[in-house]
């Protein structure tokens, strides 16, 4: 069974960068979508973005487009969010999860994801 583990989250300054990872093992990550999805104090986890299986599409939610990058290294099972200009409304825990299917949709939605990661704190104060 897939698993994933998230790191690099921490405490920021606005407009600093910061690179999550997730790492997955169990399976061979090639054949899963995967995406990120914060979850804010007293919010529902919202996608903010996913990368198809092949690394060919991205997409990414309105709030993040021109600030988040994500990325993946297949041979190294794992997968990347970089985010740059960090704002304060970005602060959440971030989730990472994979999706069998292994395309990403115009809507990046929690139902459609399979295995999910224990999260990592990113916090955005000055």
């Amino acid at each position: 069974q897939l698993q994933l583990v998230e790191s690099g989250g921490g405490l920021v300054q606005p407009g600093a960068p910061l690179t999550l990872s997730c790492a997955a093992s169990g399976a061979a990550l090639d054949y899963y979508a995967i995406g990120w999805f914060p979850q804010a104090p007293g919010k529902e986890r919202d996608g903010v973005s996913c990368i198809s299986s092949s690394g060919g599409s991205t997409s990414f939610a309105d709030s993040v487009k021109g600030r988040f990058t994500i990325s993946r290294d297949n041979a190294k099972n794992t997968f990347f969010l970089q985010m740059n200009s960090l704002k304060p409304e970005d602060t959440a825990v971030y989730y990472c999860a994979a999706e069998r299917v292994g395309g990403c949709r115009r809507l990046i939605s929690m139902q459609h994801f399979d295995y999910w990661g224990q999260g990592t704190q990113v916090s955005v104060s000055s």
